[in-house]
């Protein structure tokens, strides 16, 4: 078999390896050959096959990045694609040695991310409109979200099956397909259960969507993208005029959490973070202030606590 069929062959079982044993999402499954597409190339213009790469190879590969401008956060996102690679091939017994092993990606300067307020919040979420058919359902997502510090795609493959109310848990199935109990917020509760009537009365399903918790006018499972909309919509409605996304209430619960004390560990879980080092993002605030458990520390909770006078 010549060379170049030979790398062909192994590109594909890297791809099922990734899909059957790293468990990863079709998202990241398509950046990770996107990626390795891009050094393909380069190897084979200058006449190498992935099996005699050698670590300079990669050193002006990755010069070559930063030469033609590739943003530091994409540059490392693609070097952790290619150490994916190699540790393949030495893990499947192509290669003897790993030419990525030593392979260092730029530094990435520290950048806090966009933060709401608990009154941004509420302002947002105010600014739904409950008299248009899909207002129960907005107010749902969005108290869920902020609730439960969801990633967008955890929210849109949120499924009826993965709800716990009476247990005040959610089911979450993150990245890697790993899965996660999330503590969930009375109110969020409530506006679920006030979604559920509408949802069950007044909304077409189209089959197969039926245990979706989130639907779109249509019947189906909602979209990412629709949830993007969505909240740019209503916070341009409520005058906030910080660059946010959905991401955004997730960034806003992590910090919410910690100024009230919650221990980092603790909403590291909540997260999903498999490193305590991706949530230590949010420890800009005070580390004097990690104390108590996750869910006496949400606002929402406060709030509800104030409310019943416990």
């Amino acid at each position: 078999m010549e060379n170049k069929e030979r790398q062909a062959l192994v590109i594909r079982k890297y791809r099922q390896y990734l899909k059957l044993e790293k468990g990863l999402s079709k998202n990241t499954e398509d950046a990770y050959f996107t990626d390795l597409a891009k050094l393909v190339h380069f190897l084979e213009g200058e006449g190498i096959s992935v099996f005699d790469v050698k670590p300079d190879d990669l050193q002006r590969f990755n010069a070559g990045m930063h030469d033609i401008g590739i943003h530091p956060r994409s540059q490392t996102r693609i070097l952790s694609g290619i150490k994916s690679f190699f540790h393949f091939l030495v893990l499947a017994d192509y290669r003897e040695d790993d030419p990525a092993e030593l392979l260092e990606g730029p530094k990435i300067g520290f950048h806090l991310p966009e933060v709401l307020t608990v009154e941004e919040i509420d302002r947002i979420i105010d600014a739904i409109d409950l008299s248009k058919a899909e207002g129960q359902r907005n107010r749902a997502i969005l108290e869920t979200l902020y609730s439960c510090g969801l990633r967008v795609s955890e929210l849109c493959g949120l499924k009826l099956s993965d709800l716990y109310l009476d247990e005040s848990f959610v089911r979450v199935t993150g990245k890697g397909n790993k899965q996660r109990l999330v503590p969930i917020s009375p109110r969020a509760i409530k506006e679920l259960k006030y979604w559920f009537m509408d949802r069950n009365t007044t909304w077409r399903i189209k089959p197969g969507n039926e245990d979706y918790v989130f639907l779109a006018r249509w019947g189906n499972a909602i979209s990412r993208i629709q949830v993007f909309q969505l909240v740019k919509e209503l916070a341009s409605k409520a005058g906030i005029t910080k660059n946010i996304s959905p991401h955004t209430f997730r960034h806003s619960f992590a910090t919410h959490l910690l100024e009230g004390g919650a221990n980092l560990r603790a909403i590291q879980c909540m997260l999903g973070h498999e490193s305590i080092a991706t949530t230590e993002i949010y420890t800009h605030i005070d580390r004097n202030m990690l104390r108590s458990e996750i869910i006496e520390h949400h606002p929402r909770n406060i709030k509800y606590r104030e409310e019943k006078g416990s």
